[in-house]
């Protein structure tokens, strides 16, 4: 029999993960955020302490729990408000760039041409 991790390997989507552990959802919640919810319920994976000496049914358990978060965090918000990857928890989106570095990078490609 294969274990939980060894299938949990096989799944590459939200859809596949949400479907997987029976959690019911909005499809377009999950168009819109597959990554980000993705993202976040690893996220929350990765904080969860004392799984280690947990059972297969155990673990499919507080996995499913994790996954229901990561999903309810995106259907009662949005990835700017959530801000799990680094371009939206770093000046709301916004970048700056030094006008100097942009007429050295023309320079350069000026020289270059």
């Amino acid at each position: 029999m294969q274990t939980l991790l060894n299938r949990l390997k096989a799944l590459s989507s939200a859809e596949d993960f949400l479907n997987f552990f029976g959690v019911p959802f909005d499809e377009r919640v999950v168009q819109v955020n597959r990554l980000h919810i993705l993202k976040r319920y690893f996220q929350y994976l990765n904080r969860t302490e004392g799984v280690e000496g947990l059972g297969e049914v155990e673990l499919f358990a507080r996995y499913r729990e994790l996954l229901m978060q990561a999903y309810e965090d995106f259907v009662h918000s949005n990835a700017q408000r959530e801000k799990v990857f680094k371009v939206f928890q770093t000046g709301d989106g916004q970048q700056h760039v030094q006008l100097s570095s942009l007429r050295e990078s023309l320079a350069g490609r000026r020289r270059a041409a």
